[in-house]
């Protein structure tokens, strides 16, 4: 009687340690295919876009409000955040290159590491905060009031009137943004090294100029570039498909900013590593901050 209760137990066992595992692999599975689905409708999105923006130019009515929003109010706080960015890095690596007794090459590592990489990643991390959530949170208001379907009706292509505008604006826009970023930083960077902390400013701006090339301002505007394309269509994208309610715009506006920050990282990263591999094709010889 116990052993025939023991084999009948034996199918209830398994049956409870796979419910979990099914579930789990259920529960992943449906992840990746929403991620698929909502990969491919953004890039049919992207597609649209630029395809209305091959066909006609947007209004200027439209456009020249966007570029004020996205360039002209956005200065100040990349200006302002560009400058301490360059104070933070002198700081950080003060220290450290003065163990190494190397504390006048400190304006090669500031300000290549602001034309490369922190430049345009401030920027565009500014943007997406200020510009992006709130392009995503206005225009999922539009779509939750029933603004978007009525341009439809009215025979105006939503794209064309809203997106477009607003992409082009952060195409155009973010390159400058991103000079200024660099710039501030590069000025800040200057003031506390030379200033407070003391560095000679010859051989402070020497290996600057040394070590620092138009290569290095061209990886950053590039980079910049690519960033903007994807917060405009990002920001966009989320608030054309905002759910209903005062909480799918919040939603939409949180999406926005953290999904367009991941893409900013992930492009930071791959187009480093391919500025990189073509750098070095061109000029195999390299330069380094801790060369003779």
């Amino acid at each position: 009687m116990s052993m025939g209760a023991s084999f009948d137990s034996e199918p209830e066992i398994s049956r409870r340690l796979t419910v979990p595992l099914r579930e789990w692999i259920a529960d992943w599975g449906g992840v990746a295919v929403t991620s698929v689905l909502a990969v491919g409708d953004l890039a049919l999105f992207a597609w649209r876009t630029l395809a209305w923006m091959v066909a006609r130019l947007p209004r200027r009515d439209a456009f020249l409000p966007v570029l004020y929003q996205v360039g002209v109010l956005s200065l100040p706080v990349v200006a302002l955040t560009g400058m301490f960015i360059g104070m933070v890095l002198a700081v950080q690596t003060f220290f450290q290159f003065q163990q190494l007794q190397m504390e006048t090459r400190l304006g090669a590592v500031i300000n290549m590491s602001l034309a490369r990489e922190l430049g345009p990643v401030l920027a565009a991390t500014m943007l997406a905060g200020r510009v992006g959530s709130a392009m995503a949170a206005e225009l999922g208001t539009m779509r939750v009031t029933e603004q978007i379907d009525a341009l439809s009706s009215m025979g105006a292509n939503p794209i064309h009137y809203l997106v477009v505008p607003r992409f082009l604006a952060f195409v155009l826009l973010i390159p400058m943004l991103t000079v200024m970023a660099v710039f501030m930083g590069v000025v800040g960077g200057y003031f506390y090294s030379v200033v407070i902390l003391g560095i000679d400013k010859h051989h402070y701006m020497y290996n600057t100029q040394q070590f620092v090339d138009s290569f290095d301002l061209f990886s950053g505007l590039a980079k910049s570039v690519f960033f903007g394309v994807a917060i405009s269509l990002v920001s966009c994208y989320q608030g054309f498909n905002c759910s209903a309610g005062a909480e799918g715009v919040g939603k939409a506006a949180t999406s926005a900013f953290v999904q367009s920050f991941v893409l900013i990282l992930l492009l930071d990263l791959l187009l480093g590593i391919s500025l990189d591999s073509f750098y070095f094709m061109l000029w195999p010889e390299g330069s380094s901050v801790f060369g003779s």
